[in-house]
């Protein structure tokens, strides 16, 4: 009899952990229905025991609009403690809302280890609803968790049958299904039926994580600034008397803020705030050429505006240096 691999289960909410009202309702069940804790999911999803033996997490059970830094460091500790008391767990799954799931998982890829895979998962319609999509993405996240070709790809998003990179995924739809998306590099991999399908080999990665979070009880300050006609920099220099210690510009394409943001941004980088260059387009890189160069002014390369930021949060721990941050952000 083959021993299934134990696989962490953290519960953080969102549709994937909620019950709607009515089984048509995939639109107001944030307000009407009710989050499931991790233990209430399985259940729910008694069939989740099929594909691994699990070691259910307790977390909060919220919507993932609700989730922030605290939450980012909180989710962290669990995983490694897990790991502590249970050294034998091959991976982990965490249940999570859509709204900021690729941002969750960005923190977590740049925070933890590369070796055990940990699979951020979400839906886009609750457990009970016809048609959802939360038992389906559940049971995926599970076998590429617990999969052996998923060791040393770090943390991974799993939806609608995909898998991709935490560094390059983002929700691109409201309803739909297919919500998630990779823009610049595609999918790293598929679920179908019999196996799962990776496109390539695991890159070499070193085993530890990119950034250490020992000790860490908070993280810094970042903003970011919307680029839209006619911005004046109100916003920026609010930001800065509340006490940011970084700015990241969602710029028009291909990086350029309006003239007048510009003007308080530049003002911040002159002061020693360190300001990243980002697009508020969905794809495209940004370069740090030109006035970019000569302010010294980070360039965020294919990274969008969110995650830009979660770079930036860390790499203040490090450096304050503009050009030791850009080359933090040319390597992740």
């Amino acid at each position: 009899m083959t021993t299934l691999p134990l696989i962490g289960l953290i519960g953080a909410g969102g549709t994937i952990s909620s019950l709607a009202t009515d089984p048509r309702d995939y639109m107001d069940y944030p307000e009407t229905g009710r989050k499931l804790s991790v233990h209430e999911v399985l259940e729910e999803l008694p069939q989740l025991r099929e594909f691994a033996a699990l070691k259910p997490l307790a977390f909060r059970s919220v919507g993932s609009s609700a989730m922030g830094p605290e939450d980012w460091l909180r989710l962290h500790a669990t995983i490694t403690a897990a790991i502590t008391e249970s050294p034998e767990i091959a991976g982990f799954v965490i249940l999570h809302g859509t709204a900021t799931l690729e941002e969750t998982a960005y923190f977590l890829s740049l925070t933890l280890p590369a070796d055990r895979p940990v699979v951020v998962v979400g839906a886009q319609r609750p457990l009970n609803t016809l048609s959802s999509d939360a038992p389906a993405n559940a049971i995926n996240a599970l076998r590429t968790a617990a999969s052996p070709e998923a060791r040393g790809r770090g943390v991974m998003v799993v939806l609608n049958d995909e898998i991709h990179s935490a560094r390059d995924v983002t929700k691109g739809s409201t309803f739909r299904l297919d919500a998630f998306y990779s823009p610049a590099h595609g999918p790293i991999g598929v679920c179908d039926p019999d196996r799962l399908v990776f496109y390539a080999p695991a890159l070499p990665r070193d085993a530890g994580p990119a950034f250490d979070l020992s000790g860490v009880t908070a993280l810094p300050r970042v903003d970011i600034f919307h680029a839209y006609a006619g911005n004046d920099g109100v916003m920026v220099r609010a930001c800065l008397a509340a006490g940011a210690e970084g700015l990241v510009s969602a710029g028009f394409a291909p990086g350029m803020p309006p003239p007048l943001e510009r003007e308080a941004l530049v003002e911040a980088a002159r002061a020693g705030v360190p300001v990243v260059q980002a697009s508020r387009v969905g794809a495209g890189r940004v370069a740090r050429r030109g006035w970019l160069t000569r302010e010294r002014w980070i360039a965020s390369g294919d990274l969008s505006p969110v995650k830009a930021r979660i770079l930036l949060m860390l790499a203040l721990r490090q450096s304050r240096d503009p050009d030791e941050l850009q080359r933090i952000f040319d390597r992740h």
